[in-house]
């Protein structure tokens, strides 16, 4: 989604309403022509975000996961760029699924021999882009609403790994609640990561302070960083701060 034009992330967003759209009626509502349109579905197609069909196409990826790379775009590509100054040359890290924690594999180009961890398959085309990233995706029973692999088997593999970063996401945070998520099972994957890394960091943007999941994950005091944006209320920056918890604003 980083790399998309203004009107293929307009087909995106009709794709992600609708599900299936022909070329016409897209044509129709864009008001461009089919001819335009087709090339737009050949990029997009070629960029990994749809697949086409017999006149038409539909997204390749959950419409969770397309609402979530929609929102606050600009603020998690400020999050993921600093997240990657941290990584270098022959670093091991571990990155958790997440769109944000996805974002760092835009920003590692030019870093040499990094070796990634992960159980996000929206990694993959960073990697096929740079030639420099080893990328260990762990096994496991896939989530598309997620683009994650999850379960026991993910656990096990993750626990054959030791690595110096870990960068996850979280769909909640807050001194009080700490980490949180809706899933049990991003909630284990996360768990395992924190024990296997040396550096933990946390990327997450301000809208998801206060936000309350049903599962806890980790104390916030568990963190090694915080990277955040500033849209943080300043009582709460300086709450933060004075519990001794290390924070990084873009």
């Amino acid at each position: 989604m980083n790399n998309l034009t203004e009107r293929e992330r307009k087909i995106i967003d009709i794709l992600s309403e609708e599900g299936k759209i022909g070329v016409t009626a897209i044509s129709e509502r864009l008001k461009v022509s089919k001819v335009t349109v087709r090339s737009d579905f050949a990029n997009l197609v070629e960029k990994g975000v749809i697949y086409k069909t017999h006149g038409g196409a539909i997204p390749a990826m959950h419409p969770d996961i397309l609402e979530r790379q929609r929102d606050m775009t600009d603020v998690k590509r400020a999050i993921a760029k600093e997240a990657a100054s941290m990584v270098e040359d022959g670093d091991t890290v571990m990155i958790v699924a997440g769109t944000t924690t996805a974002m760092i594999g835009n920003f590692l180009l030019g870093k040499r021999d990094i070796r990634i961890v992960t159980n996000s398959t929206l990694l993959l085309p960073y990697a096929r882009m740079n030639p420099s990233l080893n990328l260990t995706i762990v096994g496991g029973e896939f989530r598309p609403q997620a683009e994650a692999m999850v379960g026991p088997e993910t656990i096990r593999q993750l626990d054959e790994f030791h690595v110096k970063k870990a960068f996850i996401g979280t769909e909640g945070f807050s001194y009080k609640g700490g980490l949180t998520t809706q899933l049990v099972e991003s909630s284990e994957t996360i768990r395992k990561m924190v024990e296997r890394t040396e550096q933990t960091i946390l990327v997450a943007d301000s809208g998801k302070y206060n936000k309350i999941g049903f599962v806890k994950i980790l104390p916030l005091e568990r963190m090694d960083l915080i990277i955040t944006d500033n849209g943080l209320d300043k009582e709460v920056i300086n709450k933060l701060n004075e519990k001794g918890l290390n924070l990084r604003l873009v």
